[in-house]
C-alpha cells in the first residue's frame, strides 16, 4: 500500500499536468487516500482530470444554488458521536436477503453473508481492483461520466477518483432473495466513499436494497446498466443522524424495453442530497424515480436536496419523478427535477411531480422543475405544490372519534401514498409504511 505522502505527492502531480485545481480541491484531494492501480486506474486518472477541470461547485452554481456545498467542500468532516442517531433495527432486517455490511464504507465480511448467491456474480471492489482485467472496467466511471453532462456532477467525479470500496453485482438469472447492503459507522472522523458497479444482462430481474449511513460525512455512487428486458428494483432507506451530511448518486443506462424502479426513505440528516441520473437509450423502457423524505428540525439544521435528471434517448418510453417531503420545525426541503426528450424520442411519456406538505410556517421547500423538449410527439408534465395540513379533512377525522395526532398521522400516510406505490413488493412497500408510522408517531407532537 502506497502511504499517504506519496500518494498526495502523486495526486498532486497528476493534478497540475491536467490543469491547476484550486486552493480547496488540492486540499480535499489531499485529505483523501487514493486507490493505484487495478482495472480502475484509467477511469480515475480521466476522473480527476475533469474534477480538476469543473472544480468544487460553489452557491453560485446553478445546481446548488438552494443547498450550500461547503460540508462538501471542506477537506475533512466534522467529527459526529458514532452513538448519534437511531437505534430502531435497521429497515428490512428481518428479511430474507442476502447482507453485505459496510461499515464506514470499508466492507465487513465477520459481519456479512457469503457473496453466493443463484443467479449473480457478487464482488467486492477492494478485491477486484488488483486485476488488470474485469468485466466492471467498462462500467466504472462510464455512467457517471455520462451523467456529468449537461450538468457538472463533481462530487460524482470525486468518488470515483476516491472510492476503495463497494460491491460490483453482475446479474446473469433472477436471484430467488434480494441483495441488502448495510452500512453502519465506527469512526466519528469517517469521510466515507464507497462505489457500486451493477449490470443485469437481458432479461433478467434484481432488487438492490440499501439501509443505514455511514461516517461523519458520505459519498456513494451506484452506476448501473440494465439490458434489454431487465429489471432493476432498488429501494434505500437513510436513516441519519442528525448531525450527519451525506451526498448520495444513482447513474442509470436503461435499454429496450427495461425497467428500473428506485425509491428512497430519507429521514433526518443535517445536510443530505441525493441525485438522480437517468439515460432511457432503448425503445419501450420505463425509469421510475420516487423519495419520501421526512425532515425535523426539532433537534437541529434539517437540509434536504433531491437533484434528478431523466434523459429520453429513445422511442415509447415512459419516465415518472414522483417526491414527497413532510417537514417540520424549521425543516427545509429542496428539488431539482428535469426531463429532457431528445430529437427523434417520440411517444415519451413523461410525469414529474414534487409536493411538499410542511406541518408548521418555518418550515421550507424549494422546487425547480423543468421540460426541455426535442420531439413533437410526447406526453410530458411537471408540478410542484406546497401547502398544510387539510384543516377539513382533519376535521373530518376529529369528527369521527380520532384523536388529533392520530389524525395527522393518518393525514401525513396518505400524502406519502403516491411515493410509496413505486415501490411494486407489498411485503417491502409494508415494512416502509410501517417504519413511517412509527417515526411519525414518535415525532408528532414535538
Amino acid at each position: 500500500m502506497v502511504d499517504t505522502a506519496v500518494k498526495t505527492e502523486q495526486v498532486t502531480r497528476q493534478v497540475s499536468d491536467a490543469a491547476k485545481p484550486t486552493d480547496a480541491l488540492s486540499a480535499r484531494l489531499a485529505a483523501l487516500s487514493l486507490p493505484d492501480g487495478g482495472f480502475t486506474a484509467a477511469a480515475r486518472k480521466d476522473a480527476l482530470a475533469r474534477l480538476t477541470q469543473m472544480g468544487l461547485p460553489g452557491p453560485r452554481d446553478e445546481y446548488w444554488r438552494y443547498t450550500d456545498p461547503k460540508p462538501f467542500n471542506a477537506a475533512q468532516p466534522q467529527p459526529m458521536a458514532v452513538d448519534a442517531g437511531a437505534t430502531d433495527s435497521p429497515l428490512f432486517s428481518d428479511l430474507d436477503t442476502l447482507k453485505l455490511v459496510f461499515v464506514d464504507g470499508v466492507f465487513d465480511a465477520a459481519a456479512s453473508d457469503d457473496l453466493t448467491l443463484e443467479g449473480a456474480q457478487i464482488e467486492l471492489l477492494s478485491a477486484a481492483e488488483a486485476t488488470s482485467r474485469h468485466w466492471a472496467k467498462d462500467l466504472y466511471g462510464t455512467l457517471e461520466t455520462s451523467g456529468q453532462k449537461p450538468v457538472k456532477r463533481p462530487f460524482a467525479a470525486l468518488n470515483t477518483i476516491a472510492a476503495r470500496d463497494g460491491v460490483l453485482i453482475r446479474v446473469t438469472g433472477n436471484p430467488s432473495r434480494p441483495v441488502h447492503i448495510i452500512h453502519r459507522r465506527a469512526d466519528e472522523n469517517a469521510d466515507a466513499i464507497w462505489h457500486h458497479v451493477v449490470k443485469l444482462e437481458a432479461g433478467t430481474e434484481l432488487t438492490l436494497l440499501e439501509t443505514g449511513m455511514s461516517g461523519a460525512r458520505s459519498n456513494g455512487v451506484i452506476e448501473a446498466d440494465i439490458a434489454d428486458g431487465a429489471k432493476l428494483h432498488y429501494i434505500a432507506s437513510k436513516r441519519a443522524a442528525h448531525q450527519t451530511v451525506g451526498l448520495s448518486h444513482i447513474f442509470a443506462r436503461v435499454h429496450a424495453e427495461a425497467q428500473l424502479k428506485s425509491f428512497t426513505l430519507s429521514v433526518n440528516g443535517s445536510v443530505m442530497r441525493h441525485e438522480g441520473v437517468i439515460e432511457i437509450v432503448g425503445d419501450d423502457a420505463v425509469a421510475h424515480i420516487a423519495a419520501a423524505v421526512l425532515g425535523d428540525g426539532h433537534i437541529g439544521p434539517f437540509h434536504h436536496d433531491d437533484t434528478v435528471f431523466i434523459t429520453h434517448a429513445a422511442e415509447r418510453c415512459e419516465s415518472r419523478q414522483v417526491f414527497k417531503k413532510v417537514l417540520k420545525n424549521g425543516a427545509q426541503g429542496v428539488f431539482q427535477g428535469k426531463i429532457l426528450v431528445k430529437p427523434g424520442a417520440q411517444k415519451t411519456d413523461g410525469y414529474q411531480i414534487s409536493q411538499a406538505l410542511l406541518l408548521d410556517e418555518n418550515s421550507q421547500f424549494l422546487a425547480k422543475p423543468e421540460l426541455e423538449i426535442y420531439a413533437d410527439d410526447v406526453i410530458c408534465s411537471h408540478g410542484s405544490t406546497t401547502g398544510a395540513i387539510d384543516e377539513e379533512a382533519l376535521f373530518y377525522l376529529r369528527s369521527r372519534g380520532i384523536p388529533h395526532d392520530r389524525a395527522i398521522i393518518f393525514l401525513v400516510l396518505s400524502f406519502l401514498a403516491d411515493a410509496l406505490a413505486e415501490v411494486d413488493s407489498e411485503e417491502l412497500r409494508m415494512q416502509i409504511n410501517d417504519r413511517l408510522e412509527a417515526w411519525l408517531t414518535d415525532r408528532t407532537g414535538k
